[in-house]
């Protein structure tokens, strides 16, 4: 099933990130956002606009990170060291699915094409 699927881990804490604001956005021909929204209980972006087919070409995955920490008391520090992060990926190929695992702690994250 074509579409894109993403589900985020706060490894810092074994969480899901439930409450992480995330957007998606086509690049091309001009940026356009796609998704948006909180992270659900069950660590994916719940948003139907996903489901769909998408065109080969260059999208950008937007997650808030230093709101999700502050917004659950995690201390951090006055500038955080990961405040937005922007992870960009190409589509090749529409009929395939595009799942980003997205795991992270206020120091780092990794963010990868999944299998599911």
């Amino acid at each position: 099933m074509p579409s894109i699927s993403i589900h985020v881990v706060d490894v810092s804490r074994g969480v899901v990130a439930r409450g992480l604001r995330v957007e998606v956005f086509a690049t091309a021909p001009a940026r356009r956002i796609i998704a948006s929204g909180a992270i659900a209980e069950n660590g994916v972006l719940n948003d139907a606009a996903l489901a769909a087919i998408f065109p080969p070409g260059h999208y950008e995955a937007v997650f808030h990170i230093a709101d999700y920490y502050k917004n659950e008391s995690v201390p951090l520090p006055a500038t955080p060291f990961l405040d937005i992060v922007t992870y960009r990926f190409g589509i090749t190929d529409s009929r395939q699915h595009y799942h980003l695992p997205f795991k992270m702690t206020p120091w780092g994250y990794s963010c990868f094409r999944g299998g599911a």
